[in-house]
């Protein structure tokens, strides 16, 4: 059975145009941009740059997408590119690590993952690790810009998302990965990162290229690999995070439509930074998790790593 429920596969007749900061897209307003964060996770420091560069070029607001990443409105450009001013003090946020690859970041995990709001895995280190993989090779920023990995940390939070390439964790140590719609094979989580890279290195290879080349692993033309049985460790779907404070002490707030101005940014970070954090975490929900005293650092481990939260629970 799918772990999805993916649409069946489409023709492509064109490249996929998924904005980033080197490639705005032009909307009625100015140019949009759009900045990727693995699993959502953003410094104050980078926060707060990009406010003043939304208030300073654009419409004064930063938006959250459904992705768990950022996006500035109204950008000054021309010619499908932005000013080179408003490029330099996007690069100066620190949010464009690896511009060659900005495209291809597209890492969407459990947001909660380490931070004591349940989950059997800390997939913090899995994601750092295949990001540095995925923009360590040149030939990976030929990945289609809506071309998407997904980590679930064992909640189930993120089964309903559909993925090209992901992971399950079963437990601390083995996680089942996720090949398009279907079930692949279990895999340790210290070489998950390797072995998804090997599936999107395999898909780079069969897709081909022009207009007409698949955007997303269902649309080849034969599976990447034989589907494997799912695990019978594999949790049942959860609902989203619900808004509001989590059971790691934190709290998700929600994004408004509008987006985010300059002074709730600053209040927002004064909050986590209360708690003894310097990084909040942008959710699928288009929304903020703010970690709260007693979640753990990026360096450390959560405490609360067990069972998946029973879905009918407050988290």
């Amino acid at each position: 059975m799918s772990p999805t429920g993916t649409p069946p596969p489409v023709r492509r007749s064109r490249r996929d145009r998924c904005p980033g900061a080197l490639r705005p897209w032009p909307a009625d307003d100015g140019l949009l941009v759009r900045l990727r964060l693995v699993g959502g996770r953003v410094t104050f420091r980078s926060l707060g740059a990009l406010a003043a560069v939304a208030e300073r070029y654009g419409d004064g607001r930063i938006h959250v997408t459904g992705r768990a990443n950022l996006q500035l409105r109204a950008l000054p450009g021309r010619e499908g590119e932005l000013d080179a001013e408003v490029l330099q003090a996007l690069e100066g946020t620190g949010l464009l690590p690896f511009p060659s690859h900005e495209l291809v970041r597209n890492v969407l995990v459990s947001p909660g993952t380490g931070a004591g709001v349940g989950g059997r895995a800390d997939l913090r280190p899995v994601a750092a690790a295949l990001d540095t993989m995925l923009c360590s090779a040149p030939h990976r920023a030929d990945l289609p810009g809506r071309f998407l990995f997904v980590l679930d940390d064992g909640r189930g939070d993120l089964l309903d998302r559909a993925c090209d390439l992901g992971l399950v964790a079963l437990d601390d140590r083995t996680a089942q990965l996720r090949i398009g719609d279907a079930w692949g094979p279990l895999v340790r989580l210290d070489e998950a990162a390797g072995a998804l890279l090997r599936f999107a290195d395999e898909f780079l290879e069969r897709r081909g290229r022009g207009p007409q080349a698949p955007w997303h692993v269902n649309e080849l033309a034969a599976p990447l690999t034989a589907p494997e049985q799912p695990d019978p460790r594999l949790p049942e779907p959860a609902p989203p995070l619900p808004y509001g404070p989590t059971r790691g002490g934190g709290r998700h707030v929600p994004v408004p439509d509008e987006g985010l101005d300059r002074a709730a940014v600053e209040a927002l970070c004064s909050e986590a930074a209360a708690a003894g954090h310097q990084e909040l975490v942008l959710t699928p929900w288009r929304a903020l998790l703010i970690p709260g005293e007693n979640s753990p650092g990026p360096g450390e481990h959560s405490h609360d790593l067990g069972e998946p939260t029973d879905p009918g629970e407050t988290r």
